[in-house]
């Protein structure tokens, strides 16, 4: 009975280390950091389809949503990539494709390609996304602002293909 107890007891220690890496690992995954995968054109020149980036799921756990941060969002059926531009309460307007914040002209170097005139209130605690790639974008425009709880996370290291390594603004 007692060689029994100490052979159980021998597993238990053996096997214990590789559960706690198991669970911390899928803590990690979950809550802290992951690879995300870009798919399509939308974050053209910034990103490229297939590049794989690292989440930041606990980015905003501590800091708040910031104009042109890269974000990841949960849109239903799969993640989208996109850069933030409209905070919540703020009108977002793009006339004569140059970009407006509450009618005052703001400088957005990332913008690619032409943005036609649009005009857009963001809602309490929503956003309001493009992605890089004005004329080959699903985002806002199309989409509407998104909650902050539908935004995961944050994200600007790639780390594949090797020679795309590196963080992106």
């Amino acid at each position: 009975m007692e060689k029994e107890e100490t052979k159980k007891k021998n597993i238990i220690k053996e096997y214990l280390p590789y559960v706690l890496i198991i669970v911390l690992v899928i803590l990690i995954k979950r809550y802290i950091v992951s690879p995300v995968k870009v798919s399509g054109t939308s974050m053209m020149d910034t990103l490229h389809s297939g590049d794989i980036m690292i989440l930041n799921s606990s980015a905003y756990y501590f800091d708040d949503i910031k104009r042109f941060d890269i974000v990841v969002i949960d849109e239903g059926k799969e993640y989208i990539i996109k850069r933030v531009i409209g905070l919540p309460g703020e009108t977002v307007e793009y006339r004569d494709n140059k970009l407006y914040i509450n009618d005052k002209e703001l400088k957005d170097s990332y913008g690619n390609g032409l943005t036609n005139d649009f005009k857009a209130k963001v809602g309490k605690n929503s956003y309001f996304v493009l992605g890089d790639n004005r004329t080959n974008s699903m985002d806002s425009r199309i989409f509407g602002n998104f909650k902050k709880n539908k935004i995961i996370g944050k994200t600007n290291l790639t780390v594949f293909p090797f020679k795309r390594f590196g963080t992106k603004k």
